[in-house]
């Protein structure tokens, strides 16, 4: 299933990607997605961040979800305004 992953913020510019497809095998969840970008390098390691906030197709995450072919995840970090 491929996966539409999204970058907002100071993750944009670490990574220097703003959004990505990538593939995982059905039955996989957010974490699945979290470690398979881990793996693809120190700069990567941004995601590791507990901060960072997570989002599928627009809705903000608290837990764990399973993703499904054709969704969006998005990483962000917290965002305060004032």
């Amino acid at each position: 299933m491929i996966i539409k992953v999204l970058f907002f913020a100071r993750l944009k510019e670490q990574l220097g990607e703003s959004s990505i497809n990538i593939e995982l095998v059905e039955g996989s969840d957010t974490n699945t997605l979290k470690e398979t970008l881990l793996a693809r390098g120190e700069q990567w390691l941004a995601l590791n961040d507990e901060a960072i906030l997570t989002a599928v197709n627009q809705n903000h995450l608290s837990q764990v979800v399973t993703l499904n072919n054709g969704d969006e995840v998005a990483f962000f970090p917290p965002v305060t305004g004032g």
